[in-house]
């Protein structure tokens, strides 16, 4: 008897831990372009541009910085970095990935507290979208359900990686700009 009310309540403990797990998802809507996004049934031409507006907006803002071309394309691959429209203290170029896509909320809920925001592809995970903090959030275009967190705003951190060359070991520095890896 004793070992059967054990079992039952590991069940419901595993059960209430799934349905928290369930609570804690939101319905997106994932693509690489304008296109993709007005093809998906549901979706019109304006919501699709105004997110896609937006995502870029907050491209500028969230993606991980560099100090340099080659950090940036070691975490993101060969000419898959871009020129960051700000500078550092001393004046130097800032390099962040090209965005890949957009995350926006599922216009079909009705009630999606998502904010568009910009996705990257990662040099080591070709395959899945990440978000600006280098959260995963799918490998696939269309409507998708992401955790909270992932679908919540990037921040925006304050370090960088920066590399010193063959056999080094990559050193962290405080500075106004951050990493997306390495």
């Amino acid at each position: 008897m004793k070992r059967s009310k054990s079992l039952k309540l590991a069940l419901m403990s595993a059960s209430a831990l799934t349905l928290a797990a369930c609570e804690n998802q939101e319905d997106v809507a994932i693509f690489e372009n304008v296109e993709q996004c007005v093809r998906q049934d549901g979706f019109g031409m304006e919501d699709c541009q105004a997110n896609m507006k937006k995502a870029e907006a907050e491209h500028i803002r969230v993606a991980p910085k560099y100090t340099s071309a080659a950090d940036c394309e070691a975490d993101f691959g060969a000419d898959q970095c871009e020129t960051a429209p700000q500078r550092t203290q001393s004046g130097g170029s800032v390099f962040m990935p090209l965005m890949m896509g957009y995350m926006m909320g599922n216009m079909l809920s009705g009630r999606s507290r998502v904010a568009s925001q910009p996705l990257y592809r990662s040099k080591d995970d070709p395959k899945n979208f990440r978000t600006g903090d280098n959260k995963k959030v799918s490998g696939k275009t269309g409507i998708s359900k992401v955790g909270s967190q992932v679908a919540r705003a990037p921040s925006t951190k304050t370090s960088t990686i920066r590399r010193g060359g063959f056999g080094s070991t990559a050193r962290r520095t405080t500075r106004r700009f951050r990493s997306f890896g390495g």
